[in-house]
């Protein structure tokens, strides 16, 4: 695996050069993807409440996964 940090305009000529091919075999159709999602990976503001996620979990005897796991059905059936 590797690991790169690209420029807002690299990303964007990377983005181009992609979908400018006639043909993306399944990599290439996942690196496009990636590289859509990849921004995610930058914000800093994207914190769970990990306070009040373990104290839930404790309080009902699941995991903090489960927890986090309602919260994401919640927020998704909202949007």
């Amino acid at each position: 695996m590797w690991v790169v940090r690209l420029t807002d305009k690299q990303l964007e000529v990377l983005r181009a050069l992609l979908r400018s091919e006639e043909h993306l075999g399944p990599a290439l159709k996942g690196a496009v993807e990636a590289l859509d999602l990849a921004r995610w990976d930058d914000l800093p503001e994207a914190e769970l409440p990990w306070g009040e996620i373990e104290t839930v979990a404790r309080r009902q005897g699941i995991s903090e996964a489960d927890v986090i796991w309602d919260i994401s059905g919640k927020s998704s059936k909202a949007a």
